[in-house]
């Protein structure tokens, strides 16, 4: 897949980079988007009896401890794609012998969920750094049973806005690289094999009081993915000029002056019906789906 077929425009070698280097740490928007996506498990009638937390650690520890206290028997796969990560999740998450809450649903187990083991899967925050999405949605679809469910979240392309709009009046590269509309996004669920996608948005404007810590907090959320970005370090009197143009361009009155940027979040729902065989000379079914079949008596739903 080429950088232009690629849904978001974005260098492969910076993701994996980045993904390999990130901070082992939940950043506050993270937590807060996945607060508000646990809020829209209330609509979810059927309780899982097992969940995969996808990349917990970057997208919401105490988020996690939301989910699993709303659904404290059903049995927790923790799968970090990042190395770096897997300890903190396992120090993080693991409870204490004398907790209660193990003779319940026990420690999370840790590791990659095994094909159709698990029927809901929770990714906060992650697909938009992915390089290759449609891969890593088609792995979501094949952990999940049949009749589980997805819930995701990502940043949408309004996401930095003010940023864009300073980096493109001063004749600089991009900012970052962009993100993909939720339209596309439920069109790739549906490729993927996955029914009744559900999309919606919000933007969300963070406030900050000097350019230095909004620089620090888009660092702790990610990084430049764009390939035409700046191909080498900057000096310091970029860094001070970028200070002084963010705190001229950003500085909002409707915030009391304080700088201003806006994050558009996706959110994602979608469920995994059951395989259908379309009917030819030749007809090819995964292993797994004929076994799904072969339970459900050989009826297409």
């Amino acid at each position: 897949m080429t950088s232009s077929e690629r849904p978001p425009t974005i260098d492969p070698v910076a993701a994996a980079r980045w993904h390999a280097a990130a901070p082992a740490v939940s950043p506050w928007l993270h937590e807060e988007v996945a607060r508000r996506m646990e809020d829209r498990l209330q609509w979810i009638r059927q309780a899982p009896e097992s969940w995969c937390h996808w990349d917990a650690v970057r997208g919401g520890l105490q988020a996690h401890a939301l989910v699993s206290a709303r659904y404290p028997k059903a049995r927790c796969q923790i799968y970090e794609t990042a190395a770096h990560c897997e300890d903190s999740a396992r120090q993080a998450l693991a409870k204490p012998w004398w907790s209660p809450a193990r003779w319940s649903a026990g420690n999370p187990q840790l590791g990659m969920p095994a094909d159709a083991s698990v029927q809901m899967l929770w990714a906060n925050m992650a697909l938009h750094t992915a390089a290759d999405p449609q891969a890593l949605i088609a792995q979501w679809h094949r952990a999940l049973a049949v009749d589980g469910y997805l819930m995701f979240s990502c940043l949408g392309p309004d996401t930095l806005r003010e940023l864009h709009a300073v980096y493109a009046e001063l004749g600089w590269p991009p900012a970052g690289h962009a993100f993909t509309d939720m339209h596309d996004w439920g069109d790739m669920l549906v490729h993927a094999g996955f029914a009744e996608p559900v999309m919606d948005m919000e933007r969300i404007t963070l406030t900050f009081a000097t350019p230095e810590r909004l620089v620090q907090e888009l660092r702790e959320l990610g990084c430049n993915l764009h390939p035409d970005r700046f191909p080498s370090l900057r000096g310091r009197r970029w860094r001070e000029k970028l200070y002084q143009v963010l705190s001229d361009r950003l500085a909002d009155p409707q915030q009391g002056g304080q700088l201003a940027l806006t994050f558009e979040i996706i959110y994602g729902h979608a469920f995994k019906p059951a395989p259908r065989v379309r009917v030819s000379s030749s007809s090819a079914v995964s292993l797994q789906d004929m076994r799904t079949l072969l339970r459900q008596g050989g009826k297409e739903n």
